[in-house]
């Protein structure tokens, strides 16, 4: 009897193992359009003039910090999104891009949902292996300047906008 049982068991055990492995589509899987120039960043923020001359280097003493760019809903590949997530200035907002050149600005754009000010974001370009990270690897690099309309800090110390520079994250422990 245990030898009939033993057959069943192996039977539904295969039968279940060949249908669960059935391909549902046949659609291979890919990164977004825009998959080049989004990631997840280490940045460090310089008050500049408006020549772009360093004033303060790191001016709230912050180091290094995270910052993403990522992809809209819809894909596009002339909008991505720019997050600090609430890190340096909590904003927000879409950028417009050239994903050929891998250059992006946006002008006047509302950096908050609370609609707390606007941002103005200018010369961002994103270079392949552009840099090196800790352990000299080729790695990509972001850099682009960016000034708020409510920043009380530029005008009391006379600067004009934040010049934002780094590297992309690699993950591992630097």
């Amino acid at each position: 009897m245990k030898k009939y049982i033993s057959m069943i068991a192996m039977a539904l055990l295969l039968t279940m193992g060949f249908t669960a492995c059935d391909v549902e589509t046949n659609e291979k899987p890919g990164g977004t359009n825009i998959e080049k120039m989004c990631g997840y960043w280490d940045v460090t923020i310089d008050a500049v003039d408006e020549n772009g001359e360093l004033v303060f280097e790191d001016p709230y003493g912050m180091g290094e910090v995270p910052l993403y760019t990522y992809n809209n809903a819809a894909n596009s590949t002339t909008q991505m999104w720019l997050d600090d997530r609430e890190e340096f200035w909590n904003y927000k907002f879409l950028v417009d891009i050239n994903y050929e050149a891998m250059t992006f600005s946006a002008t006047e754009r509302d950096y908050d949902a609370a609609g707390s000010g606007t941002a103005i974001v200018t010369d961002g370009k994103i270079v392949e292996n552009g840099g090196l990270n800790l352990h000299d690897k080729p790695c990509d690099t972001i850099e682009f300047y960016i000034s708020f309309s409510n920043d009380e800090n530029a005008a009391q110390y006379g600067f004009a906008k934040y010049h934002i520079h780094g590297t992309r994250h690699t993950g591992f422990t630097e």
